[in-house]
């Protein structure tokens, strides 16, 4: 059904159980604090489309920020799906692989937070190039980083998790783009902790 273990992997049981892991008021009062800050040399976004949505924690606080966004997502695993679709309507929302999903309309934003580590890494070049296409503003690239790439065991499996500089090499796949603004948030944070994301917004010269 899937094109690799990673997609199956997390459309199954362990997607499941993520879901348990990632929700709650904290996590929500943690993403409102990163949007508003990383999001600040963005100005208004109108409407944005998530790769990797889950339940749609940061979708939330996205819509706190800017109540008058459209919002998407995509989500493989169908427990959260069906979650997310309660959150932002069945219309809203494509349940299925990234690999699989067709770019139709244009969005002022695409985000990948947390997810870009889990993809194969011969695959990357295809969310790039959605995380490209879907846009016609900003791309907000949201992962842990490493300056040349790397497999990390992940919670007792392996080939689950991959490091490098997932930013770097979209900045270089497309040369009109340029980046606008980066940092690190860390999980030891006394109030408001993310899991040692660094991230970068990412700007589409059309």
């Amino acid at each position: 059904m899937y094109k690799t273990e990673q997609e199956t992997f997390w459309a199954n049981e362990f997607g499941n159980e993520y879901i348990e892991r990632n929700k709650g008021a904290k996590l929500l009062a943690s993403n409102l604090n990163f949007f508003s800050k990383v999001l600040v040399n963005a100005g208004l976004i109108n409407s944005c489309l998530e790769f990797g949505a889950n339940i749609g924690m940061n979708l939330k606080a996205l819509k706190l920020l800017y109540p008058t966004i459209e919002l998407q997502g995509i989500e493989i695993n169908e427990n959260a799906a069906r979650q997310l679709t309660d959150l932002i309507g069945a219309q809203n929302v494509y349940n299925g692989s990234i690999f699989d999903f067709e770019v139709k309309n244009k969005v002022d934003l695409t985000l990948i937070k947390g997810v870009l580590i889990h993809i194969k890494p011969d695959m990357l070049h295809y969310v790039y190039q959605k995380l490209y296409d879907a846009t016609n503003q900003f791309v907000l690239i949201a992962e842990y980083y490493n300056p040349s790439p790397v497999t990390i065991e992940y919670r007792g499996h392996s080939d689950k998790l991959f490091k490098r500089d997932f930013a770097g090499e979209f900045l270089d796949k497309f040369p009109n783009t340029k980046l606008v603004d980066y940092g690190f948030v860390y999980r030891r944070d006394s109030v408001f902790p993310q899991d040692d994301i660094t991230w970068f917004l990412i700007k589409k010269n059309n």
